[in-house]
């Protein structure tokens, strides 16, 4: 995924890329029943993936943009970004993990909780969002 920093000081203000790594922890009760095929599991790692791939989905091989920045109509004009996603923030690590975390939180069961996300960005940088800080 690509993304600009608008405003930003540095580098990071121009268009760039990276090759992102999403982990993703829940927490809840394993299932205790020997007649589940789910026993002794909080979730099927099979439906955490089906909440969290579309996700990744959209991201993978995009442009992220902050959609209230002068990029938006750079973008738009310009057919060079073929997968272009425009947010109402600016396009961090650390702010796109609120906005992951928020849409996974929406599709999880009730009886499991969002934990901790991990976003690295780079092999030394990343972001970290858990579920204690942001209640």
């Amino acid at each position: 995924m690509a993304h600009a920093l608008y405003g930003y000081d540095g580098a990071c203000k121009n268009v760039h890329g990276h090759s992102y790594h999403l982990a993703v922890t829940v927490k809840g009760q394993p299932i205790n029943d020997s007649t589940n095929p789910k026993h002794g599991m909080i979730m099927d790692f099979t439906d955490l993936k089906a909440i969290v791939k579309p996700i990744v989905d959209e991201l993978d091989h995009a442009t992220i943009l902050n959609a209230n920045s002068p990029h938006k109509a750079m973008a738009q004009e310009n057919l060079l970004f073929q997968k272009l996603v425009l947010v109402e923030y600016q396009p961090t690590c650390e702010n796109m993990l609120i906005d992951i975390a928020q849409r996974i939180k929406k599709q999880l069961p009730t009886t499991i909780q969002l934990h901790h996300l991990y976003l690295q960005e780079t092999p030394s940088s990343y972001a970290e969002w858990h579920a204690e800080d942001n209640q």
